[in-house]
């Protein structure tokens, strides 16, 4: 964890945006598999370890903003925990170190929001996602069990947002940390890519290096041959020449920040003429995306941008045609680049997305659009000074999208059918980087990781760079 400073003014910031009544701040609990003693990796709330910083399950928090006074309410170890997992730190020595003086048994938390209630004050709580959550707050607050998160706070939400969107410099410097455990990641991919092989074992060697560096996975690893499906956690297939590997992953820290990159290489030792063509044209749109970063600018602005150089360069390869801009506004691209540009990051690799996305990449200024593609943008909001975010066009041939479009002969003035169907084999290609917005600018975080075409190919040949 951070130092005690650190979490007693996050708490403060909190009290000041919520002026009045009980703060809930619900942590996580072990989750089985297949049977209650064989739990899944434990991984504690983010919000909770960003205002309390302990990593532990089975603990709630509450700040009453009236008086300010702070509990945690967990229970102590027993002596049959300490047999099987060894002594622990207490609970009341762990809140001590992040400056939260009171301890509850955490069966006292019921009877206090229940209380509360009874008075009339406010409990602010934010929208649960974890199953065992929303049954307590149906217990202890009669929430519905259909729809909790319409019963959250807003002003909880946006003071949490508010809060967290900002990172620190504490922060940046441990998402580095899992940017450089993820550059081990991709090049052990690249280094160990080869006909013959199996999707799994890279994805193995990925994983390996993220455990090995401390930490484990931001996510579930893609690599996949078949990098057109956008979220393809199936690693069956067998690497062939001709091929391309698209492989979208990260490390998590042992703090639990996050690293999000993509790259995509050739599972021969080199691109083909028609790869590197439309390589190229991502990676223009990966690089000119990320030159435009800056405060004040509408990252939803970027995206069109990065839109427009994708369909400016299909156009010159006869895939696209007509108006560009006309196209771009139409969304005619987004047959190729269905997606977002990017997302806010930090402690999740879509950070906050539990509160909600369009409260963390919208505001009242920016909405979000109903169009196809632009509508999967999960940030589009004006770009501040602190803001980590993801940079990541992508150009992929989704062959069932085709066919669709091409029989409704949709957007028939700016896509070539006949040259398109040409290469509905071809995958998916998508160049990822991870960026911190700053007074001056932009600056791209952790030690770069190869993604030029030469850079790639000279991984790709080599043993070592």
């Amino acid at each position: 964890m951070f130092d005690k400073r650190t979490y007693v003014i996050r708490r403060n910031s909190i009290k000041e945006r919520i002026p009045t009544g009980l703060i809930l701040l619900l942590g996580n609990n072990d989750s089985p598999k297949n049977y209650t003693d064989n739990i899944y990796h434990f991984r504690q709330d983010s919000s909770f370890l960003y205002f309390f910083g302990i990593d532990r399950p089975g603990i709630a928090a509450l700040i009453d903003a009236d008086s300010g006074e702070e509990v945690i309410f967990g229970d102590e170890i027993t002596i049959d925990h300490i047999v099987w997992m060894g002594n622990q730190p207490t609970l009341a020595d762990q809140a001590a170190a992040v400056g939260v003086s009171k301890t509850l048994p955490f069966k006292k938390l019921s009877s206090i929001l229940k209380k509360a209630q009874q008075q009339g004050r406010d409990i602010h709580f934010l929208p649960p996602y974890r199953h065992d959550n929303i049954i307590r707050l149906h217990q202890w607050l009669d929430i519905p069990l259909a729809n909790p998160a319409a019963h959250a706070s807003m002003a909880l939400i946006k003071a949490v947002v508010c809060t967290r969107s900002y990172k620190e410099t504490k922060e940046v410097v441990e998402m580095e940390k899992a940017l450089n455990i993820t550059r081990n990641m991709h090049l052990a991919a690249m280094r160990n890519a080869q006909e013959g092989v199996t999707e799994a074992y890279l994805t193995g060697k990925a994983h390996g290096e993220a455990v090995s560096g401390g930490g484990d996975l931001a996510y579930p690893i893609i690599m996949t041959v078949n990098g057109q499906i956008l979220h393809n956690h199936y690693h069956g297939n067998v690497l062939k020449n001709g091929r391309l590997v698209l492989g979208d992953f990260g490390a998590e820290t042992a703090m639990h920040y996050a690293g999000d990159i993509t790259r995509t290489f050739p599972v021969a030792k080199t691109f083909t003429d028609s790869q590197k063509a439309i390589y190229q044209i991502v990676l223009d749109a990966e690089v000119k995306a990320i030159e435009a970063l800056k405060p004040g600018v509408p990252y939803r602005d970027i995206h069109v941008l990065a839109s427009k150089i994708i369909a400016n360069g299909l156009k010159d390869l006869g895939l696209m045609k007509g108006d560009v801009e006309e196209a771009v506004a139409q969304g005619a691209h987004a047959l190729f680049f269905p997606h977002g540009l990017g997302h806010m990051i930090g402690l999740d690799v879509h950070d906050m997305e539990d509160l909600g996305e369009d409260y963390v990449g919208y505001d009242d200024q920016i909405k979000r659009s109903t169009q196809f593609g632009l509508r999967s943008l999960r940030l589009g909001r004006k770009l501040e000074i602190g803001f980590v975010l993801t940079v990541e066009p992508g150009i992929y041939f989704i062959p069932e999208l085709i066919d669709r479009w091409k029989a409704d002969n949709k957007f028939k003035d700016f896509l070539n059918y006949n040259a398109i169907e040409k290469y509905k084999d071809f995958g998916g290609i998508r160049i990822e980087d991870n960026c911190l917005i700053t007074k001056g600018g932009h600056r791209v975080l952790g030690t770069p990781i190869p993604k030029t075409i030469a850079e790639v190919e000279a991984v790709r040949m080599a043993n070592d760079i």
